[in-house]
């Protein structure tokens, strides 16, 4: 990397001012090159009306944009199913190490043994909180693990001669979107089935789908409604005698670490969403990673190449039975060093006490609440729970969006809204561990303000939020005719 570095420093000598003589514009980047190597219609006919401001009213003017932004840094973020928890700076260090950082990823294996022993031991270590047999860093989200996991059953029923009867994926009615989205992309049909009053997987649709038919089932567990599916064994034995095979959809896992694991429950596939479990960034688009866990089996048809150690040294692998690469190179690498980071300092106790307070956090906020809202499904939860509006809205008209833009007024992000569809005017809640009492106890009083409010005037929490830049913006016609303009 030191000539990266030397290059760095000659272009940074020759492009600022006070370093060896050096001017802001390069000779080689001349107002007239710029100008001429533009067609004619993209060059302004006159100077921009730009303002002419003093640098500390510049600073202010940024600094006052960046506080119209919520982040988890601002407040709490109780967004349901999405786990949006603190990113420790420890792991942000560690990313911009500048043996990581300033790596290429066509570098020679040779070059970069310190990044693969960094993956490979993040893998096995996805292995062992997972209980798979193997594990790939590359799919780059969620949504491309499950699209990943897809492709590797699709393989391994063509190679035993299935594929043409197989073709049923069962999902359950409260599943993310992402898993019909997924199975039908990878080419296979869709069977939804109902969930039981309390819930749950109902097992007795789920075995009449239990034939030379079904491929596999994708569930998360705990669900969506952050209920554990207690029948989850009788489950996987259904499926597996019918000759199916068991995805696990790793959304809601930071609520099993060290408690449960998926490979013990079952499941033949697995992904993981690092940002949700493993506390890499989240958020406007990515960066993401869902890595991809199987059991022993299914490993040959694992994207390649995948990272094998050799003695002392590590490298690339390539089955001829791979599935083929699903993202360049070895995924988002940035997030895979945070990750490692988030795993090495916490320790197998550290992870286990991570999702015990995820789950005791999610607990305590439910009962306190359950007395001022509906509460669907009265159990023991896991990391989050769903909450209903729907005494309000019979009430008062008050809706559980208009509870969500409330709470923005009062310094807290909207939980998710809506869904699981199963449930009318549902409010999924998830305080993650790394919140303190303070804050929990903060929301709960929001919450219960709200109530009241939309008891004693509707009006106010309809008309929410009147603290923030945006209002009530008409949010059916934002998205389906979208103003995009290009902001650089």
């Amino acid at each position: 990397m030191e000539n990266i570095n030397t290059s760095a420093n000659t272009i940074f000598e020759k492009s600022s001012p006070g370093r060896r003589g050096g001017t802001l514009k390069s000779d080689a980047y001349s107002d007239a090159t710029a100008t001429t190597s533009l067609p004619s219609s993209y060059r302004r006919s006159a100077p921009a009306n730009l303002p002419e401001v003093s640098e500390l009213e510049l600073i202010r003017h940024l600094t006052n944009l960046s506080r119209k932004n919520f982040g988890i840094d601002v407040g709490f973020y109780p967004l349901g199913s999405c786990t949006m928890k603190y990113n420790p700076r420890l792991n942000e260090k560690a990313s911009a190490m500048p043996g990581f950082a300033q790596i290429h990823p066509h570098q020679a294996p040779v070059e970069v043994q310190g990044a693969l022993e960094l993956m490979w031991h993040l893998q096995n270590y996805l292995c062992e909180i997972f209980g798979m047999d193997h594990f790939t860093l590359q799919p780059a989200a969620g949504a491309q693990g499950e699209y990943t996991g897809l492709l590797i059953m699709k393989k391994y029923l063509e190679d035993t001669g299935q594929l043409a009867t197989r073709r049923v994926i069962v999902i359950p009615d409260q599943a993310h979107g992402t898993n019909p989205a997924s199975a039908a992309m990878a080419g296979f049909d869709i069977v939804t089935i109902p969930s039981t009053t309390a819930g749950k997987v109902d097992v007795a649709a789920l075995r009449a789908h239990c034939n030379e038919h079904l491929a596999g089932i994708m569930l998360t567990n705990p669900n969506t409604l952050g209920l554990f599916e207690t029948d989850i064994l009788e489950i996987q034995q259904a499926v597996h005698e019918a000759g199916g095979l068991l995805y696990y959809d790793g959304a809601n896992g930071n609520a099993i670490l060290g408690i449960t694991r998926p490979g013990d429950m079952g499941f033949d596939i697995v992904h993981s969403n690092l940002h949700k479990t493993f506390s890499t960034p989240h958020g406007g688009g990515g960066p993401g990673s869902g890595p991809v866990g199987v059991k022993a089996r299914l490993a040959k048809y694992l994207p390649a190449p995948t990272i094998i150690k050799v003695e002392d040294h590590y490298e690339l692998h390539t089955s001829p039975d791979t599935i083929g690469r699903v993202k360049s190179h070895f995924g988002n690498f940035g997030m895979h060093v945070r990750a490692y980071a988030y795993i090495r300092y916490h320790g197998p106790d550290g992870l286990k006490r991570v999702s015990e307070m995820a789950v005791l956090n999610a607990n305590y906020l439910m009962r306190q609440l359950q007395d001022r809202y509906e509460l669907p499904y009265d159990e023991t939860c896991m990391h989050e729970f769903v909450l209903s509006a729907d005494r309000q809205k019979d009430a008062t008209g008050v809706r559980a969006l208009d509870i969500g833009k409330a709470l923005m007024d009062r310094g807290i992000h909207a939980p998710t809204v809506y869904f699981p569809l199963i449930v009318h005017e549902a409010m999924m809640i998830e305080p993650t561990e790394t919140e303190p009492k303070e804050s929990l106890d903060y929301f709960i009083a929001c919450m219960r303000e709200i109530a009241d409010l939309a008891d004693t005037d509707p009006d106010a929490v309809k008309a929410a939020p009147v603290t923030l830049p945006i209002t009530r913006p008409d949010e059916t016609t934002a998205a389906r005719n979208p103003n995009l303009r290009f902001c650089g």
